[in-house]
């Protein structure tokens, strides 16, 4: 039986959250912005290597480590 990781879960789905809510956030900033397009791409590429990043977290996390025998 395995044993799962409930940290490594956690702070994966904290980093998931945080990267939807830059993205969002930063969606607002694109009125201001000289280049919204450029803008768009940058927060895209950051939100989606994070968002990568945690639900690779995520998944380890369930898949745990054996259980001492």
């Amino acid at each position: 039986m395995r044993k799962r990781n409930w940290r490594l879960i956690a702070v994966g789905t904290v980093l998931l959250v945080l990267a939807v809510l830059f993205f969002l956030s930063m969606r607002d900033m694109t009125l201001w912005s000289n280049n919204p397009v450029a803008l768009m791409r940058t927060v895209g590429q950051v939100s989606g290597a994070v968002g990568g990043i945690s639900l690779v977290m995520i998944v380890f996390g369930l898949i745990g480590s054996k259980a001492p025998a």
